[in-house]
């Protein structure tokens, strides 16, 4: 039975890792059921790995939370080929060396009409807005995966201290920058969408940019740190982005 399942998946269930046929021209490699940032870069790891291993027939890789899918075409590399390939690459991947992943300093002008639900996070917390704000901004939050809308980050690390509950009427329309909760999540709408989260500020840059030689800002596997700006500051930064003079700040982790 293991040999059968070797075959098809390459490790064993309680090893964690399994790869999986996700349709006929996708797999999923599996790293466990839990979502934290051992998992993740685990997941970043192989997704570096198979970026330099250049294997024929493989499209693209989307990095999630615990998983990396990969897209490929079955006229060029059959599943199982490629399940070997994969299984020799998760053979490797403890020795692959990684740089330690970067931070991108994210300003963000809090309340007023760039936040209005601030109070209602403040409120349900029992805090003040000044202590929202330092809890927000006190924290390097880690980008598990992009979705839901080009650019929209996923991120990981927010303080329990903060987290608030879904609007219970979402809004039609929510600006790009603006950064909410919901839950225990915080994220950042890159373009104007609907939604129902608590909007607690709003950052002046552009997640996404259609005219950008890279449209998407950020990517999987980096952290975010925000920081709070003034009315001023804000529209300083907002200008400089504009005329593509702004110099984003951006610095390695520390490791813990």
């Amino acid at each position: 039975m293991w040999s059968v399942f070797r075959s098809l998946f390459g490790k064993k269930p309680e090893d964690g890792r399994k790869i999986l046929p996700a349709g006929d021209c996708a797999l999923v490699v599996e790293f466990g059921n839990e979502i934290n940032e051992a998992l993740n870069r685990k997941v970043q790891c192989l997704n570096e790995k198979v970026a330099a291993a250049h294997v024929k027939g493989i499209v693209e890789t989307v990095p999630t939370y615990r998983s990396l899918l990969v897209n490929y075409k079955p006229e060029v590399i059959r599943f199982q080929d490629l399940t070997k390939e994969f299984e020799g690459l998760l053979g490797s991947l403890g020795s692959i060396v990684i740089p330690p992943p970067e931070v991108i300093e994210i300003p963000v002008l809090y309340g007023g009409e760039m936040g209005p639900d601030i109070e209602n996070v403040a409120k349900h917390n029992n805090k003040t807005v000044e202590e929202v704000i330092k809890i927000h901004t006190s924290e390097e939050y880690l980008i598990y995966m992009l979705g839901f809308i080009a650019g929209f980050p996923y991120l990981g690390g927010m303080s329990k201290e903060i987290a608030t509950p879904r609007l219970t009427s979402p809004r039609v329309k929510i600006e790009g920058g603006s950064v909410g909760i919901a839950g225990e999540q915080t994220g950042i709408y890159p373009v104007a969408s609907p939604g129902g989260w608590q909007l607690i500020g709003r950052t002046p840059l552009k997640l996404y940019d259609a005219e950008r030689e890279e449209p998407i800002l950020l990517s999987a596997g980096q952290y975010i740190k925000f920081r709070p700006v003034t009315e001023e500051e804000y529209k300083a930064i907002e200008k400089q982005v504009e005329n593509d003079t702004y110099q984003y700040v951006v610095y390695d982790k520390e490791a813990e």
